[in-house]
């Protein structure tokens, strides 16, 4: 009767030590309908809680260069508290959004137009790929490595992207690799390269970021 008893206190603290890690891993919750900013002036009314500067986003049917606008609590500060933010992404014919993670959120990757390629990597660097058309959808975990690439040479692709958090922060790989100082040999070692490799990396792509 004892060991059950301790089995069933034992659960009990696991369950707890879960569930407080579910709620520590996402926004904090907030305890009014929304949030307004100390500096914030003007009162409160439909313009809040509108955002319109994604206008104009879709308009150019063959762009030549990737583009992508958010809006996160930063740009649209009604998001504040509410655990959502969201993304769009064009690439164009032959495009890629490089290797990045979020580290804030979830993201559900959704097709407008065209086809994406898309890959993430798991904690044990194992590699997912899906070849995604115009209405599928495909989930990138919070905090893992993922990438979208354009293999279409002819066609613009078009996706947009929700996150479970207020916050779009984003890490790329290549600009945190190459754009800080961090030691060539160091680099070269990592990478099992030479110094002279590392370098024409680093010039490269520090004109590219």
């Amino acid at each position: 009767m004892a060991l059950f008893f301790f089995q069933r206190v034992i659960l009990s603290i696991f369950v707890a030590m879960a569930f407080n890690g579910l709620i520590q891993a996402s926004d904090p919750d907030i305890l009014f309908d929304y949030l307004v900013p100390p500096n914030m002036t003007k009162k409160v009314d439909g313009n809040f809680f509108t955002y319109t500067k994604i206008r104009g986003f879709f308009d150019k049917l063959h762009p030549t260069d990737p583009a992508s606008m958010q809006a996160s609590m930063a740009e649209f500060p009604a998001l504040n508290g509410q655990s959502v933010s969201l993304s769009v992404l064009r690439l164009p014919p032959g495009g890629v959004s490089a290797p990045h993670m979020r580290t804030h959120a979830t993201g559900l990757f959704l097709v407008l137009e065209g086809r994406f390629e898309v890959g993430l990597v798991d904690t044990t660097n194992k590699l997912y790929t899906q070849t995604l058309q115009t209405g599928d959808m495909f989930i990138f975990p919070k905090g893992l490595v993922h990438y979208q690439y354009n293999a279409d040479m002819n066609n613009p692709a078009v996706g947009v992207a929700a996150f479970g958090s207020a916050s779009t922060a984003l890490v790329s790989v290549p600009a945190t690799l190459f754009k800080p100082d961090i030691e060539d040999d160091v680099l070269a070692k990592s990478f099992k390269t030479d110094e002279a490799t590392i370098r024409k990396l680093k010039s490269h792509l520090r004109r590219k970021l």
